[in-house]
C-alpha cells in the first residue's frame, strides 16, 4: 500500500497485486468452506488431470461461476462428470490473481441430478430413437476415394481451419466446398438445415462434414435440434459429424452416417491420406510387376520346352518328307508306266473296235442289200410291170373277185404306166375259187 496526501488527509493507494491479495484474504476469511449446487457447463480435462468448468443455476438465472478442481481432488471422484449434470461442490472461493477472476476451487464433487438442458437432451434422444432416426441399418458407408468434400460450418470457426489444414495435409487432391452456416444461437439450427439441403440439391461433393469446435452444452445445443436430425438422415450425401470434443455427444452425432471425435478426425475419416494411397498403389504396382514377371518367366520356360519339342518333331518331319518325296517319285514312275500300258491297251482296243465296226457294217450292208432285193420283188409296181393291174371301186377298196362287180359300177384300174376308169357292162362269170 502506498501512502498519499491530499488536502492534509492520508488516503491509501493500492497496487494491483496488493489489492487482489487483500480481496483473496477477505474471501478466504468469509468463504473458507462453501457448498454450492449447480449445473456443469464447458467441462474440460487437460493432460495435467485438472478439471476446469463453469457452474450455473439450472433454473435459467443468468449467473456463471468459474470453477477449478485440481488433479489430487479429481482422482477421488466416483463418477465421470459431463456437461449438463447437476452437481454439488464443496470447496472455497478464491481469486485467480493472474487474470483477476473469481473462481471456486472445488475439493469434492457429488452428482445430484441432471440439468435442465441435459434432461431435454435425453428426452429428445429417447423420442427420436423411438422413431428410428438413429437406426444403424440405413446409414451409408463413406466413399473410399472422394473427389470432393463438403464442409458445413461457420466460416469464422476454428473448426474450419482445422479441417482445411487436415485435408491439405492428408489429401490435397480432394476439392473442398464450404457451405457456410451459423453453428451457435437460436438461428443456427435453421441455418444448418438450409446448408445441408443446399449441399444435397447441388450434389457437387461425395461426402459432407458437419463440424464445430468444442464448447458447453449450451454452445452445442443447435446440434440437438430435431429438424437438423431429420435433415441429416434425409440428406442424399453421406454425412460425417465432428461436433465438439471426444466427450461431447450430440443428436447430430447419433443421426450422422459416421461420428468423429473432433473436426480434425472427421476430415481424416472422410479423406484417406494421399501418401498412404500412393504407398498402397506402389505396393500393388510392385506386386503386379512381380506377378507379370513370374508369368513371363513361366511362359518363357514353357516356350523353350515347346520349341525343343517342335525341333524334335521337325527333325522327324524331315525324315517323313524324304520318305514322302521318294514315295512320290516312285508313284510318278508307276503312274507313267501304267499310263503307257493303258495307252497301248487303249490303242489296241481301238484298233480292234474299228475292225469290228468295219466287219459289222459290211455285214449290215449285205443284209440290207438282200432285204432291199426282197422288197423290190414284193413291190406292186414290179408286179404291174409284168402286165398285171389293180382294180378298185370308187371307195378305194381293191376288188378280188367277179362277185364284187355289178353292171354299171365305175372302177379304178391302176396299170404299170398310169390309171384308168372303167364302167362294168356285164359280169361274165361268177367268182372263181382260188387255186391251191
Amino acid at each position: 500500500m502506498i501512502a498519499a496526501e491530499s488536502e492534509g488527509l492520508a488516503r491509501p493507494v493500492w497496487g494491483v497485486a496488493a489489492l487482489l491479495l487483500a480481496c483473496a484474504d477477505a474471501l478466504n476469511a468469509r468463504f473458507a468452506a462453501v457448498t454450492v449446487r449447480g449445473e456443469l457447463s464447458g467441462l474440460s480435462r487437460p493432460a495435467s488431470g485438472h478439471l476446469y468448468f463453469a457452474l450455473k443455476d439450472a433454473g435459467g438465472v443468468p449467473a456463471l461461476l468459474r470453477c477449478a478442481m485440481f488433479r489430487r481432488a479429481a482422482v477421488m471422484m466416483d463418477f465421470a462428470p459431463a456437461d449438463g449434470q447437476q452437481v454439488e461442490l464443496r470447496g472455497r472461493l478464491a481469486l485467480y490473481e493472474q487474470r483477476g477472476e473469481l473462481q471456486f476451487v472445488a475439493e469434492a464433487m457429488k452428482r445430484v441430478g441432471s440439468g435442465a438442458l441435459y434432461e431435454e437432451f435425453l428426452r429428445k434422444k429417447a423420442l427420436l430413437q423411438a422413431q428410428g432416426w438413429f437406426d444403424v441399418a440405413p446409414k451409408r458407408a463413406l466413399p473410399a476415394f472422394p473427389r470432393a468434400v463438403g464442409i458445413v460450418t461457420s466460416t469464422g470457426a476454428a473448426a474450419l481451419s482445422d479441417v482445411l489444414a487436415a485435408l491439405a495435409r492428408r489429401a490435397p487432391q480432394v476439392r473442398v466446398v464450404v457451405y457456410p452456416s451459423l453453428v451457435q444461437g437460436a438461428q443456427a439450427p435453421a441455418a444448418l438445415v438450409q446448408a445441408l439441403q443446399l449441399a444435397g440439391r447441388r450434389r457437387e461433393v461425395d461426402v459432407l462434414l458437419l463440424v464445430r469446435g468444442g464448447g458447453s452444452l449450451e454452445d452445442l445445443w443447435a446440434f440437438n435440434d430435431e429438424a437438423l436430425v431429420r435433415a441429416i438422415r434425409d440428406c442424399p450425401l453421406p454425412v460425417v459429424s465432428g461436433v465438439g470434443h471426444e466427450s461431447d455427444i450430440s443428436l447430430a452425432d447419433l443421426a450422422a452416417d459416421l461420428r468423429a471425435a473432433t473436426p480434425t478426425a472427421a476430415a481424416e475419416l472422410a479423406a484417406p491420406p494421399r501418401d498412404e494411397l500412393r504407398a498402397a498403389l506402389g505396393l500393388l504396382a510392385a506386386r503386379a510387376t512381380r506377378a507379370v514377371q513370374r508369368r513371363l518367366d513361366t511362359q518363357a520356360q514353357r516356350l523353350d520346352f515347346l520349341g525343343e519339342q517342335l525341333a524334335g518333331r521337325l527333325r522327324g518331319l524331315r525324315g517323313h518328307q524324304q520318305r514322302l518325296a521318294l514315295s512320290a517319285l516312285r508313284l510318278r514312275g508307276c503312274m507313267a508306266r501304267r499310263h503307257q500300258r493303258d495307252s497301248q491297251a487303249m490303242a489296241y482296243m481301238h484298233a480292234r473296235s474299228m475292225r469290228a465296226r468295219g466287219l459289222a457294217l459290211a455285214a449290215q450292208r449285205n443284209r440290207l442289200a438282200v432285204l432291199q432285193a426282197r422288197l423290190t420283188q414284193l413291190d406292186p409296181q414290179h408286179v404291174l410291170e409284168r402286165g398285171y393291174a389293180i382294180v378298185a371301186d370308187e371307195a378305194g377298196n381293191v376288188l378280188m373277185a367277179p362277185g364284187q362287180l355289178s353292171p354299171g359300177a365305175i372302177l379304178n384300174v391302176r396299170l404299170a404306166r398310169g390309171q384308168a376308169k372303167v364302167v362294168i357292162e356285164r359280169r361274165l362269170s361268177t367268182e372263181t375259187p382260188p387255186e391251191n
